[in-house]
């Protein structure tokens, strides 16, 4: 019914950027909020960043000041820019979104499927 899919990781140098985006698809009424959550190798998932359907914004400590989340409303899409990345950002990086669907008029949390970060020193 809704799918949300990643793209944009990969590989990058200590200091360098990337910019991830995560589209919403399907039976979607109406999407609340968005965010991105990531996995270290034998880690627990965490919160990274979330935006409200009104762009109010909150981040994760570890990456104020250097990740910016956004996202466009008309395109149901969220997107992640990661600059001055470290060595300790490389991970999974998951889109979540809150999304009511046209069948169930029901919101529903809905995950993506993973795009990896690797940030090499």
């Amino acid at each position: 019914q809704v799918q949300l899919v990643e793209s944009g990781g990969g590989l990058e140098q200590a200091g360098g950027s990337l910019r991830l985006s995560c589209l919403a698809s399907g039976r979607i009424l109406s999407v609340a909020d968005m965010g991105w959550y990531r996995q270290p190798p034998g880690k627990q998932r965490v919160l990274v960043a979330l935006i409200t359907s009104g762009s109010s914004t909150k981040y994760d400590d570890s990456v104020k000041g250097r990740f910016t989340i956004s996202r466009d409303n008309a395109e149901n899409t969220v997107y992640l820019q990661l600059n001055s990345l470290r060595p300790e950002d490389t991970a999974v990086y998951y889109c979540n979104a809150r999304i009511r669907d046209t069948v169930t008029w029901r919101f529903g949390d809905y995950w993506g499927q993973g795009t990896q970060v690797t940030v090499s020193s």
